[in-house]
């Protein structure tokens, strides 16, 4: 894991804070208040969930990669969810009047999904407004800081999508304790 260099107690508490903030970082995001206001200003019809702003966000990411082919399948593998659960999300989405599901002009089998015009705007905005929070926390960093933060932050998330949470990682750690160990998964 690379902490050999560090003391064991340090390098926990380093992985600690970085679990906190991570943890802490999420809830930013998803604040019902935050919802509830894009939905205002972008005159949604229906309240905004976080999976339908993940929706959406994954539809107009694919879509250009994809030259407007976007399925179910694509959106799961994008959120990282099974296809039942991306199946279940988008039917929220197109519930909220956000994405649009046409077959597919390649496949008949196929759902090709599309944003709607309220679905636009909910990621433009939604994009535009993150932007200008993590400008405005950024704002007394320094040029290299900001270039760091960007790269080790891209980084970190590069080796977790390489890698995906393993919830059997908590039995790990119990049997290890059961064993005397310490479960801390850092030695």
């Amino acid at each position: 894991m690379g902490t050999k260099s560090v003391p064991k107690g340090v390098a926990d508490e380093l992985l600690t804070e970085i679990g906190v903030a991570l943890f802490h970082l999420r809830r930013v995001w998803a604040k019902p208040d935050l919802m509830r206001k894009l939905r205002e200003q972008t005159h949604c019809e229906r309240p905004l969930q976080m999976s339908n702003l993940s929706v959406v966000s994954a539809v107009a990411r694919l879509t250009p990669e994809t030259g407007g082919e976007v399925t179910v399948g694509g959106v799961a593998d994008r959120l990282d969810v099974d296809p039942s659960t991306a199946s279940r999300l988008v039917g929220h989405a197109i519930d909220a009047g956000l994405v649009s599901r046409r077959p597919s002009p390649s496949d008949a089998r196929r759902a090709n999904l599309q944003l709607t015009d309220a679905g636009r705007r909910v990621v433009e905005a939604a994009d535009r407004y993150r932007r200008m929070y993590i400008a405005e926390l950024m704002a007394d960093w320094t040029a290299d800081e900001s270039s760091e933060f960007a790269r080790l932050l891209t980084r970190f998330t590069e080796s977790a999508a390489r890698r995906p949470i393993d919830p059997s990682g908590i039995d790990r750690i119990f049997k290890e304790a059961e064993a005397g160990g310490t479960g801390s998964g850092t030695g």
